[in-house]
Formats: structure tokens, sequence, C-alpha cells
């Protein structure tokens, strides 16, 4: 078996300083320690040595969320060693087993209270940004931040410096954690803050403890801590303003983990296709931490190809892909590359026979899913995607069904654990307030009568929303209803069992003529046109009716589009109220990493006054 593990070293000095703490005013030149001599001071961690467990007693109960530690708050590093050298990861440098993980990311913990100066091992929520590409090192950077007692603050290698500097500096951070590739661009960034850099070195190491040496390891498996104890902070996309960071706690971390798990008949013996940035939930929650929870095996591309993701899918060696997840961006080029590489019939049966018989399970989220995509996937591999909703703050909570009828275009019901209602909110002498149309949880929704249908803005509270927006007290108390519903900004409707999200009630619900017009709606209308492979509907101010539709579309290679004509082909499907009156065509629509559009920044472009 091919194995990598990675050893860290400090190599310059720095003034350090922290709000609130002085580091010391230089941190030593270089941290070393062998791979096999990192045991000895895990027991030195008052939080870690709340309990020591059999490891080996575990495993079998670690394969759904509720078999074992149902009403305990514990980090996923804590369930590593039961799963001991099954393996975790894929990645371009090989295999790694949880075992690996474990005792590297223990290795690196050490490193980091050395480099901070903090004897206690505990560094009480202090903010660790870590630079690191979609691979192992990911998983050793969170769970040696986590270890050390820190808060972890995942960086993207594809943000420009300015915005990397912006979110190591709005976090506070007091060291930044960098791979080899990235260590160069990022140490003036940190250099300028005052924050020393640690890289993260790969060396072909195989083999990392003894098995008696990681069964003495304790485990956090009861301390009270860990409930309120902050994770990670997740910055926002700003797609609506400046991305704000977004406070989760080990328990709303552990809450969506769980909920997912459970939903989606998560097991250890799924393998996973990993192909999305590892700076959203999408990509750390749902792909990362949930396969890691239950001791599964994830596949991980450093980034998206469509020729090595069909190669993934079709071939028959273990571990054989029965998971995957990704953004509707993606499935849209993954259809590209079929149709311009499997047009022969008996090539396309036996790839839809492939996916069919041998994958279980395909999602799709993190922006709106257009029905034609969905369709279309289900034609090619016999898949109907799973949709489903969430957000940085709350977690995911809807989901359709795994079994059952998913409905085109739905996000479903709430996921366990989570309360949503739809609600209209109004002013009072004594203050805001708020009418509920309808509220529901995992096992039912009940809608108050007459308001069967209405939209209002999507509510939800439970254990996965998170604690706070980082130093933005008033905009996390303005978040909340007094009592306690986190406010999406989504526009939603519940109306045949299952929810339906509308759209940012900023940006994407267009207030025209006394209508309001779904932005999504007409977006999913509009892509079933034959020409039309991206669309983005806006709604500019018009002095008449207040706002208008105007569509910006990307049409196929070689077609051509006017106005009049998509007007006159959207009146068979579409009302008159919702049909464009403004079209711009365009090459190419931008989009995030997460395959979302920030309307805000189109309006500017095509109505800069």
């Amino acid at each position: 078996m091919l194995t990598h593990s990675y050893h860290f070293s400090l190599q310059h000095r720095v003034e350090a300083r922290n709000p609130g703490r002085m580091l010391g005013s230089q941190i030593f030149c270089h941290v070393s320690f062998p791979v096999r001599c990192f045991v000895h001071g895990v027991h030195l961690w008052k939080w870690l040595a709340c309990g020591l467990r059999n490891v080996g007693h575990v495993r079998k109960g670690l394969h759904t969320s509720r078999a074992l530690f149902s009403g305990r708050v514990t980090p996923i590093f804590s369930r590593a060693l039961a799963f001991g050298d099954k393996i975790a990861i894929i990645d371009q440098n090989g295999e790694h087993t949880y075992r690996d993980l474990y005792a590297q990311s223990v290795r690196l913990s050490q490193q980091i209270c050395a480099v901070l100066n903090c004897s206690s091992r505990d560094l009480k929520e202090e903010r660790i940004s870590f630079l690191c590409p979609n691979d192992a090192s990911y998983v050793i950077a969170q769970w040696a931040s986590w270890m050390s007692g820190g808060v972890a603050v995942p960086l993207y290698r594809k943000h420009p410096l300015q915005e990397l500097e912006y979110f190591i500096h709005d976090s506070l951070s007091s060291l930044v954690i960098a791979a080899e590739e990235y260590v160069r661009n990022i140490t003036p960034t940190a250099e300028k803050l005052g924050i020393p850099v640690l890289p993260l070195l790969k060396c072909g190491v195989s083999g990392c403890t003894s098995d008696k040496a990681v069964e003495e390891v304790p485990l956090a498996t009861d301390c009270p801590e860990w409930k309120n104890r902050g994770a990670m902070i997740i910055y926002t996309s700003g797609t609506t303003g400046r991305p704000k960071g977004v406070l989760s706690t080990h328990q709303n971390v552990q809450a969506v983990v769980t909920g997912l798990v459970d939903k989606w008949e998560w097991t250890e013996e799924d393998v996973i296709l990993h192909v999305l940035p590892l700076h959203h939930l999408h990509g750390v929650i749902n792909k990362l931490l949930c396969p890691l929870w239950v001791g599964a095996t994830c596949v991980m591309f450093p980034e998206f190809s469509a020729q090595m993701v069909w190669e993934k899918f079709l071939n028959p060696t273990p571990p054989r892909i029965n998971v995957f997840m990704a953004v509707p961006t993606i499935y849209s080029k993954l259809m590209e590359h079929y149709d311009k590489h499997f047009s022969q019939p008996h090539v396309q049966d036996s790839i839809h026979a492939t996916c069919r018989d041998n994958i279980r399970l395909m999602v799709s989220g993190s922006a709106a899913l257009p029905v034609p995509v969905l369709e279309r996937w289900k034609n090619i591999t016999g898949h109907t995607l799973l949709e489903r909703y969430g957000m940085t703050e709350i977690g995911m909570a809807l989901s359709n069904p795994l079994h059952g009828v998913r409905i085109p275009g739905s996000v479903g019901t709430p996921l366990p654990g989570v309360e949503v209602c739809i609600a209209t909110e109004s002013l009072r002498e004594e203050g805001p307030s708020y009418i509920i149309h309808a509220q529901g949880d995992e096992r039912d929704t009940k809608v108050t009568p007459g308001l069967d249908g209405k939209e209002g803005e999507l509510f939800v509270r439970g254990p996965t929303v998170f604690r706070e927006y980082w130093n933005r007290p008033e905009e996390t108390k303005e978040a909340f209803t007094p009592d306690g519903w986190f406010k999406t900004g989504d526009t939603a409707v519940y109306k045949e069992g299952t929810y339906w999200i509308r759209g940012r009630t900023s940006v994407d619900i267009i207030k025209s003529g006394g209508y309001k017009i779904s932005a999504l709606e007409v977006e999913r209308h509009l892509l079933a046109h034959p020409s039309i492979v991206d669309v983005a509907v806006i709604g500019p101010p018009d002095m008449t009716w207040g706002q208008r539709v105007s569509a910006v579309v990307k049409l196929k290679a070689g077609e051509t589009l006017s106005l009049e004509e998509l007007r006159n082909w959207a009146r068979e499907s579409m009302a008159l109220y919702t049909m464009p009156t403004e079209l711009f065509l365009v090459e190419q629509i931008p989009r995030n990493q997460m395959g979302k559009v920030n309307k805000k920044q189109l309006l500017k472009h095509f109505y800069p006054t």
C-alpha cells in the first residue's frame, strides 16, 4: 500500500502578535518531530484526556450516526482510530488510512502548540487558517487545528491574495498552515499581518506509529467542552455582500453530519468521489466529513476534470465509486463531455447500466438545479439527482428522500433535528413580528389555514444552526428572530407535500407590476429552450413596472436568438408577466466555484448607473 505522511517546519522569523495575547517576540526557526515520536505528548491535553476508550471494541458500532454517539458531541477525529487501517483518503499522493490521518494530525497539533507557545495544549478557540490542496493534507490541517483547541479557517488556493488576506485578517488568525506549494505565495501576506506560517511538507513515510501506541491515545468521547466549542469559520460566498465568517461549533458540525448520515444511509462501505473546493459547506461537510464519520473512503481529485470523473465512474477496479455529489455546473460539464466522446449507442447503453447498477446516490446542490439538466442526467445514468437545500449558516436543512419520489425543482422536507417555517414579517407597535404560513420538522409540516401555498421567507432553527457571524454581533442579532429562528433570506413555499425555494429574496424575487416573480423559475423555463446553454435572470429597476425581467443568456455554439423569438417560444409555457423583456447574449456567465452567480455584480455590469 502506498502511503504518504507529512512533516512540518517553520522556516522564518517573524514578529507574532495576536489580539488579546502576546505570542512572543520571536518564533523559533525550525521545528521538527520524528514521525514515530508523537504519542507521548497527547496525554497533556486536558480536554483530550476526558476518557480512555478501548478502540478495539468500538468499530462495529460506528457505521451509523445513532449507534454509539447519540447525544454526545465529539469531533470527527476522535472516531478515526476505530477504523484503524481502513483506507480513508485516496488522492494524487496515494492511500491514507484512518490511523495515518490521526497520527499525522496529532504530530501537527504538537507543532501548532509549540509555534504558538501554548503550553496548555489548548488554544481556546484561537483561529488557525490553512491553505491546502484537495488531498489528505486538508484533513490533517483541519484535525490538527481541532486537536489544538483551535478554530479551523479553510482558505481556497484559487482566491486572489487580497481575498486570502481579508479572510486571515478578519478571522484574527494566529497562524497560517500552508501546503509546500503555497508557502511562497502566502508568506508575504502572513508577514504583513504579523502571523507565522507553518509549512506542511509531503514525505514518503509508510506507517506512522505502532498499533499499541495508537490504542493508548485517549479519545475525547465525553468532554462537555466540545458542544459549544468553535469548530470552523467558513466565509459566505459574498454573492449578496462582503463575505462574513460563519462560526460553527462542534455540535453544529456533528448535527449536520449525523443528519445526513442517517437520511442518506452512509456506511463504511461507501466510496465517494470528491471534486469540489474545500472552503464551502458542500465540499467540507457533505463530501468529506460525512464519509470520514462512518469510516467510508473518499477519493479526492485535486480539481474537477470531466474526463477523469467519467473514467472513475466507469472504472471497475476497487474501490469503486458509489456516491457522487456536485453542483449543477459540473453535471452540465459532464454532459458536454458525454456528448463529445460517448456518441455510440452501445457505449451509451453501457454507461447507463454501469452508473445505474454501481452508484447508489447522486446529489446536486449549492445552486438551483435546472430541470432539463435533471432530466437529461436521468436519461444518461438512470439516476434522478437528489436535490437538497442548505447554506453556510444552517448546514443542511432540507432534502428529497433517498428512497421514494423526488419532485424536480423541490428541495424535499426537513432533515433530522431541523425545524423550518415559512413566514412573513410584519411591523407592530411592540416591534417586528411574523405570520407563520407553514411550519415543520422531519415528521410533519402543518399549514396555517388559509395560507396554503403562500410564499414567505424561510426560517430555520435547531442544532445545525451556526453560533455567530465572527466579530459581527449586530449582524448576528439581526439574523435571528427574538425566539431563535434564523432568517435565511430565501423565499420559499410549501406545496404538494414538499418545500420549494424561489430564490434569494434580495436578488431572485423580481417585483414587477404588482407580481412577485421568481428569477429561478424563469431560469428553469428558459433552460428548456434548445439553443440556450446557460442563463441568469435579473431584475433591473423600471420606472413603470418597478422592476423588469432581463435574461442574460449563453447560447450553444453557432446558434442565434432574438428577444422576439424567445418570447414567442416562451408563450407556450410561461405567463406573460414572467417572460423576459430584455435579452443579453454573452459568451460566458460568471459563476463562482460553487456554481453561483453574483447577480448584484451582474446588475452593475449591465446597468452601471
